[in-house]
């Protein structure tokens, strides 16, 4: 295998891996921090062997040997208990020697939900709340997701240093805090879990709408969010809102192609090729939320009522038989349950579509007012799309330029200026 070849296996075999890796690690030293550094240090050495001696036939299992056995030297460093160096010693040393590889085959099955807890851990230690919001997603994305900080940098559009920093401080602050390699129990769960899914649907957004930059959509971003939402759901498979989030992030996903044209630019929801919509996702989709729907009590949370949104639009084969007035609804019920501008910016119009455009301007005009929206480019794009509908063109082109002016994308830029230009026809 030539060196590239070897390259490009251990960085596929290091994405699929690194949560597992670092997760177990973790369980060994205590650390979040030290764990990922650890592994990162296994890593490397793959880098410096493989390209000499080959790929090792189990890949994964030598990363996690290397990735052990650096955690067992810094455990006998600390002089830490001796029976606990004895007893991974001896896992080390089956795994080291693969002798007889379906006893360490049948170490690994008997693991597995050791395993699973681990991960579980680790994904409720990355996303904290004791980190800023911006911390927790790249600590997820690169202790989850086994992207470089380059990679993240990139995906965000920010510079390396400054990645590298967030996630350094972000190690630190979990120190700091001594915040325990565990998973939270009784009236903590929430709360937690509802960090979780922020984050991994804060993923999600910035690769279907990005913030800014010259593309529209980072689908390498959405792909990263689902399968991290495809792995919670596995780990926590009694939890209605993380099936709610994969259900949603799916429906939402499976627009993808259809989202921009041939020259890359946007194509609004009702102007899109249904028949590019991705067939498996939608199934998917809709089948995370039976599921969520299954073990929902109570009150419906705020994912699967937006991925109950999304479905209308999933079922809808046509834009004409999209079902409005559902949709409407679905949105009050959200209002009650996450009460939010955005939410009732959504509402007004999914009330425009329902019962018109003059009953959903009176909506948006209420909230033009509103501080948080002062730079959300989405209140005049909207606005202006209202009064279109009400051939008060001249105002609505004012209403474009407004919200091609606050937009930080470049295609979404173009586009809303387009939006302008057109209502001087």
């Amino acid at each position: 295998m030539t060196s590239e070849k070897t390259h490009q296996a251990i960085t596929a075999v290091w994405r699929i891996e690194a949560a597992k890796i670092i997760a177990s690690v973790a369980r060994m030293v205590r650390d979040v921090g030290l764990a990922e550094e650890l592994a990162q240090d296994a890593l490397v050495s793959a880098l410096e062997h493989w390209p000499k001696d080959g790929v090792p036939d189990n890949p994964a299992a030598w990363l996690m040997t290397a990735a052990k056995r650096r955690a067992l030297d810094q455990l006998r460093h600390h002089k830490l208990a001796a029976e606990k160096h004895e007893q991974i010693g001896h896992e080390l040393e089956a795994q080291e020697a693969l002798i007889v590889p379906d006893f360490v085959d049948a170490l690994d099955a008997a693991r597995a939900d050791e395993i699973g807890d681990d991960m579980l851990r680790l994904i409720f230690t990355a996303c904290h709340p004791v980190l800023s919001t911006e911390a927790r997603v790249a600590l997820t994305l690169k202790m989850l997701g086994g992207l470089s900080t380059a990679e993240i940098a990139r995906a965000f559009l920010v510079p390396e240093p400054t990645i590298a920093q967030r996630i350094v401080r972000a190690k630190r602050t979990l120190t700091a805090a001594k915040v325990p390699f565990e998973l939270p129990r009784g009236d903590t769960l929430g709360p937690r879990l509802a960090s979780v899914l922020e984050v991994i649907y804060l993923v999600f957004n910035e690769g279907y709408t990005a913030t800014a930059g010259d593309d529209w959509m980072r689908p390498a971003l959405c792909d990263e969010a689902v399968r991290l939402g495809r792995v919670l759901a596995g780990l926590a498979p009694d939890e209605a809102e993380v099936h709610g989030l994969v259900a949603l992030m799916e429906l939402q996903a499976s627009r993808t192609a259809a989202r921009t044209d041939a020259e890359g630019k946007p194509v609004l929801l009702m102007a899109q090729d249904r028949s590019r919509w991705d067939q498996l996702l939608i199934r998917r989709g809709l089948s995370a939320l039976e599921r969520a729907e299954a073990l929902a009590s109570g009150t419906p949370g705020p994912y699967l009522l937006q991925a109950a949104i999304a479905a209308c639009h999933a079922r809808a084969h046509v834009a004409d038989d999209t079902d409005w007035p559902q949709i409407a609804a679905l949105y009050d019920a959200l209002a009650q349950v996450q009460p939010s501008p955005v939410v009732e910016l959504n509402r007004a119009v999914a009330v425009s579509m329902a019962y018109g455009p003059a009953e959903a301007l009176a909506l948006v005009d209420a909230m033009r007012d509103d501080p948080s929206l002062k730079s959300y480019q989405w209140l005049p794009s909207v606005r202006g799309d209202l009064l279109a509908k009400l051939d008060r063109r001249e105002e609505a082109r004012a209403e474009f330029e407004r919200a091609a002016a606050l937009a930080g994308n470049a295609r979404e830029r173009e586009f809303l200026l387009e939006r302008a230009r057109s209502m001087l026809n």
